[in-house]
């Protein structure tokens, strides 16, 4: 006999949510008993009534909701269900593929899953859905691959980068960088090294110049 899953789908968007309740019905491993909620303060209220009964086993939430609740994001509303339902096993399925906030979210909220919406299919859920149930980690291949080239990054990343990244936003002219950065021993970059040092960043970052070296930085959460 298959095992029943009890899932919450969260998300502000009701097509959205009928696009996956279709997918979970594609799913034959599993039989699943889906309830579906557009705000984050109904999928908690949800969740603290059905506790002590039937609990959920798998919450699925987006990070962005365009109510107006008092629980405002996914990640505000994952917070409080680690406090209230520690056994529940909490998915992401979101279009938020920018690196910074997939880095800060996994970090933070620590997921089992996360899943673009874009590339979200039947045998992803699936997957997903195996994994969560073990309390394995489940992420899209565009997520590992994020994760993958900030790590590398600040594998590259030293000191004196991070410096000169931080400040390059607020000094247009390479010449101003000059008295502004400093090497291990405290003593100011000499400018031919500042210029060897961004060159290689720029590499790194796989940036066309200065201007883009920062968007990138920004991205990658090096610098806000």
């Amino acid at each position: 006999m298959k095992k029943t899953i009890k899932i919450l789908l969260v998300d502000d968007h009701f097509l959205v949510l009928k696009g996956l309740i279709s997918l979970f019905d594609e799913i034959s491993d599993f039989t699943f008993d889906i309830h579906s909620k557009t705000n984050c303060d109904d999928a908690y209220e949800a969740i603290l009534s059905n506790e002590k009964t039937k609990p959920f086993d798998i919450l699925f939430t987006d990070l962005s909701f365009s109510n107006n609740t008092e629980i405002n994001s996914g990640e505000e509303l994952i917070n409080l269900v680690k406090k209230t339902a520690p056994n529940l096993r909490i998915g992401i399925i979101t279009m938020h593929a920018k690196t910074n906030r997939i880095f800060n979210v996994i970090k933070n909220q620590q997921p089992l899953a996360y899943i673009l919406k874009g590339t979200c299919n039947e045998n992803e859920l699936n997957s997903a859905i195996q994994k969560m149930l073990k309390n394995e980690i489940y992420y899209s291949d565009a997520i590992h691959q994020k994760l993958l080239q900030r790590r590398a990054v600040e594998i590259s990343m030293d000191e004196v980068s991070v410096q000169i990244i931080k400040e390059l936003p607020k000094h247009p002219k390479l010449s101003n960088l000059f008295g502004h950065i400093k090497n291990e021993s405290g003593e100011d970059l000499k400018k031919r090294a500042i210029e060897t040092k961004l060159a290689d960043l720029r590499i790194n970052l796989n940036a066309k110049n200065n201007t883009d070296l920062v968007l990138k930085a920004k991205e990658l959460g090096i610098i806000d």
